[in-house]
């Protein structure tokens, strides 16, 4: 079952095309990850599918109606979207960023109701954040940060959350933490996630689903172990690689070719690969 495709999409800024007749099915409460080379339009069509951007052609259709025709409040209720690296205004907490969420269900005299409260409690309490609350979010750390933008959109209480690069700018530590969180969603919830991400590794170990940008079309789409190879690295990122097992999860994990060094120790007359 799909949730959102893409028909014959076109899609580019003033006579620049992007996206070229394109065409992509998400599968329903999976996690679809975008691949691709920097420039490919990978967050294009990201703001595409979520309504930000008009195409020059063709269609974007969620839960089986044309997207352009639904009102802005009922898309909002159906889809969420993370930018990359949102900014936050000085001094806003946690809990009331996390409030923005609710602002497709708030009508001009409506008031702040139980459902309301209730959403925002779960979100807080799905990334984790309640004892950070009261926190003002740009007080806070990089995946922490992250986490508190995460919770607004969950307490929009969409069936689809897209993310665009949610782990850029975090380190080793907090780039799993966020993808983590993602994929717990998924797994509790079965919200359908879609999102772009520039390690490659990390798409293959979180992603049910990998779409692979080149040459404003898909390249490829499918299961991350059946598409995922030395050609498809090659002709999308032409870069030269071998393509094994991630030994803990058995997705594939690119070991590109190039110039860097093993470290070697020394120890007696063994040569002895260092590790941590």
């Amino acid at each position: 079952m799909q949730t959102l495709t893409a028909k014959d999409l076109t899609l580019g800024y003033g006579e620049d095309i992007i996206i070229d007749d394109l065409n992509i099915a998400i599968p329903k409460g999976e996690i679809t990850v975008l691949i691709g080379g920097n420039g490919c339009g990978k967050s294009t069509l990201l703001r595409s599918l979520a309504r930000l951007l008009k195409p020059k052609g063709g269609d974007v259709v969620l839960d089986g109606e044309d997207i352009a025709k639904l009102g802005t409040k009922e898309v909002a209720k159906k889809l969420s979207i993370l930018p990359q690296s949102p900014v936050t205004p000085e001094g806003l907490t946690v809990t009331e960023l996390v409030k923005q969420g609710r602002h497709p269900y708030r009508g001009f005299l409506k008031q702040w109701s139980k459902d309301d409260e209730n959403a925002v409690n779960k979100a807080l309490e799905s990334t984790n954040m309640v004892e950070l609350k009261d926190r003002a979010v740009d007080s806070l750390s990089g995946g922490q940060r992250q986490r508190a933008w995460v919770a607004m959109t969950l307490a929009q209480e969409t069936d689809t959350i897209l993310l665009d690069e949610p782990t850029t700018y975090l380190d080793m530590t907090h780039q799993i933490d966020v993808l983590d969180l993602l994929f717990e969603l998924n797994e509790k919830d079965g919200r359908t996630v879609v999102m772009v991400l520039h390690d490659l590794n990390l798409a293959c170990r979180y992603a049910h689903h990998v779409v692979a940008i080149k040459d404003k079309k898909v390249y490829a789409q499918g299961k991350p172990e059946e598409i995922v190879n030395c050609n498809l690295v090659h002709d999308v990122f032409e870069m030269k690689c071998d393509v094994t097992f991630d030994p803990m999860f058995g997705t594939p994990m690119c070991i590109p070719h190039g110039k860097g060094r093993c470290i070697f120790a020394n120890r007696g007359q063994e040569l002895t690969k260092q590790s941590v």
